[in-house]
This record gives structure tokens, C-alpha cells and sequence, in this order.
């Protein structure tokens, strides 16, 4: 049996991190804090502002670690659209 080709390209994922799910607690204790107690509201700005700027340096990170240029093995995609070429020529 053969084997597969080796590959040429990579592909990075993220790391999970809590910052969205923190973001969104944060945003949700501001708008119950307008209508319940504003304290709620301060906290929940704190929270929120603190995670998106941990999400921010985060994602910075990670942009980061990411490789430059890749090697491919494979043929580019054209950028420029061909013109159908026609049945009919000179009409």
C-alpha cells in the first residue's frame, strides 16, 4: 500500500479561552445593571472591558505564532476573471 502524500500546507488553530464567554457575562451584567442597581453596570463594564482587551493580546499572540509564507505543492488560483470565449466569433 502507498502512502500519502506528505502535506505542504498548515493549518493553525486558536487556543480556547474563556474571553468571549466572559465578554458576554460582562455585557449582560452592564444592561441588567441599567435597569436593576448601577453598580451591576459598573462591574459588568469592568468585566467585559477587561476580557475584550484579554481577547485583543490574545488573538495578537496568536496572529503571531502564525508562519509568514507557506510552500505549496499547488497551483495558484487565478485572480483575474477569463472572458467566455463566445460560439460566434466576430459577431
Amino acid at each position: 500500500m502507498s502512502q500519502p502524500p506528505k502535506a505542504t500546507e498548515s493549518i493553525y488553530l486558536p487556543r480556547s479561552s474563556a474571553h468571549p464567554a466572559l465578554l458576554a457575562l460582562g455585557l449582560a451584567a452592564l444592561f441588567v445593571g441599567l435597569f436593576a442597581w448601577w453598580p451591576y453596570s459598573v462591574i459588568g463594564g469592568f468585566i467585559a472591558l477587561l476580557s475584550l482587551i484579554g481577547w485583543l493580546r490574545t488573538n495578537r499572540r496568536e496572529i503571531a505564532r502564525m508562519p509568514r509564507r507557506q510552500h505549496t505543492d499547488t497551483a495558484p488560483i487565478p485572480l483575474a476573471a477569463t472572458r467566455p470565449q463566445s460560439s460566434e466569433r466576430g459577431a
